[in-house]
Parts: structure tokens; C-alpha cells; sequence
């Protein structure tokens, strides 16, 4: 996944002016990354997990960080035997960080993977890089190495457990309706009508749209309840400015509310 560049200037102003403010402040590993073991499970895959321990007070970022935050980054190909690499995210918590909306996690993040061994006969080695950004009164980029052979009759692990526990709702699970999306050309890109019904996730909703191709950016969209359908409106547009066109079933919209979030992958035309 690589960061807009809407988003790359975002994050470059809040990190303007770290180089001296983090020499003065001495603030040493404020992050540490750990893997874990999840062992295999019915189907031949291995669970394991990143776990990121912050310190206290300091956050890291979601998949789609908003519009202050760095989106994490993965580099797998250091790895030994593994095939399909599979995450499921947490339901993020949302900051406001300076005028503007951030989605992560605060001190610590659990992050299952799924992994499918190419040879099922031969041990899986977890091998790479994360590069993520990390805030508290500043924000500073952080790349951090795992190396790990994965224990295959390790038990089942709690901490992946309770991650797992917490992903957002599908769109099944969640009783969503219907979901269509609206699109409209604009000078700069496109505009989005996203309507979702659905029950309400709970106390102020916030809607997160993913274009679903890494070269277009979105922007935090504006949502509000019409009855029983979530509406929200965001601009898309391609960081090179070039001329794009937008598939539907790629597009993805996370509903975060206050009980639960929700799921939605892809929407029709209505």
C-alpha cells in the first residue's frame, strides 16, 4: 500500500518540523514489534500476528490513517514458503490530531495474519519490514524488522483471539441492506454518494471509503444518518491527475460508530 500524494503532503507537514524537536526530546524506542504465534489451523494455513507496543500515550495508524496519518507499509519478500498473505485489521479508534482526523490505535496493536504455505511440508519464515508512523506530540516515522520461523503446533493464542474478535463487522453480519455508490465527475476527480442501509452502528458514525486502487486518494467523507440509510460524500482523485475510472466492487466503505464498526466491500450503481 503506498501513501497519496494528498496524504504523503499531509504527513510531510506533520512531520515538518521533527528533526529538532525529537533530538531535543531524546524519545527513544517508542515502539516495539514482536510476532506471534498462532500455530495452524483446520485448513493448512498459520496464524500469526504483528503485536506493536507503543508507549503510553503514543498511537499508530490504520490501513486508511485519515487525513493526518501515515499508512502502514509491508515488505514480506525477505519470507521463506509463504504463499497468500492474509490481514484482518482491528476496528480503529479515531483521533482528532491538530484540526484533522486521524484513524489507529493507541499503545498497542494486534494485527492477525493468516498466512498459506507455498510447500504445506516445509516450516514458514516470517522475514521483513513494517514501516509505519507514530504520534503523540509529534510524529515520526519508525521501520521496524521482524525475522521469525513460524511454530506450527503452537496453541491457540489469546492476544490473536481477541483481535480477531474485535474486526469490524461484515455487511452480512452487520444487516446492511443495501449499498450503492454514486458517481459523479468533478474538475479534479470524482465525486462519491455512498447510501448505506443499514441499523446504526451506534452514537456519531463516521464513513471511510477505499477506492480500491492504491493510486487514488479519498477524502474523509462527510456522513449522515437519512432514516435508516448512512449517507457519505467524499471526492476521489488520482495523484498523478490523470484521468480515472472507478470499479465498484473494488470500492470499500467502513462504517465506525460508536457499538461496532462495519465491513462493506464493494457497492452497486443503485
Amino acid at each position: 500500500m503506498k501513501m497519496s500524494m494528498k496524504s504523503t503532503a499531509v504527513a510531510a507537514l506533520a512531520c515538518l518540523s521533527l528533526s529538532v524537536p525529537v533530538a531535543a526530546q531524546d524519545l527513544g524506542d517508542v515502539v516495539h514489534l514482536d510476532v506471534l504465534d498462532g500455530g495452524r489451523t483446520a485448513n493448512g494455513t498459520y496464524l500469526t500476528a504483528l503485536k506493536l507496543t507503543l508507549k503510553d500515550g503514543w498511537k499508530t495508524y490504520w490501513r486508511a490513517p485519515g487525513d493526518a496519518g501515515i499508512p502502514p507499509e509491508f515488505d514480506w519478500k525477505q519470507s521463506s514458503n509463504v504463499g497468500q498473505v492474509e490481514i484482518t485489521w482491528p476496528a480503529p479508534e479515531i483521533f482528532d490530531q491538530n484540526g484533522l482526523q486521524s484513524i489507529g490505535y493507541q499503545n498497542q496493536l494486534v494485527l492477525p495474519i493468516e498466512i498459506t504455505p507455498r510447500n504445506p511440508a516445509k516450516p514458514v519464515r516470517l522475514q521483513g519490514e513494517m514501516d509505519l508512523g507514530v504520534c503523540k506530540d509529534v510524529c515520526i516515522p519508525e521501520r521496524l524488522d521482524f525475522d521469525h520461523t513460524l511454530d506450527a503446533g503452537a496453541d491457540r493464542n489469546p492476544a490473536i483471539a481477541a483481535a480477531l474478535a474485535q474486526r469490524p463487522y461484515s455487511a452480512r453480519e452487520a444487516r446492511v441492506t443495501n449499498a450503492t455508490c454514486n458517481l459523479t465527475p468533478t474538475k479534479d476527480g470524482m465525486r462519491i454518494e455512498a447510501r448505506v442501509t443499514m441499523p446504526s452502528a451506534g452514537g456519531r458514525e463516521v464513513a471511510v471509503i477505499e477506492p480500491g486502487n492504491p493510486v487514488l486518494w479519498a477524502s474523509q467523507p462527510v456522513s449522515q444518518r437519512q432514516g435508516d440509510t448512512l449517507v457519505a460524500e467524499a471526492e476521489i482523485i488520482n495523484a498523478s491527475g490523470a484521468p480515472f475510472a472507478l470499479d465498484r466492487s473494488e470500492i470499500r466503505i467502513t462504517v465506525l460508530g460508536a457499538n461496532h464498526a462495519v465491513d462493506i466491500q464493494g457497492c452497486s450503481a443503485g
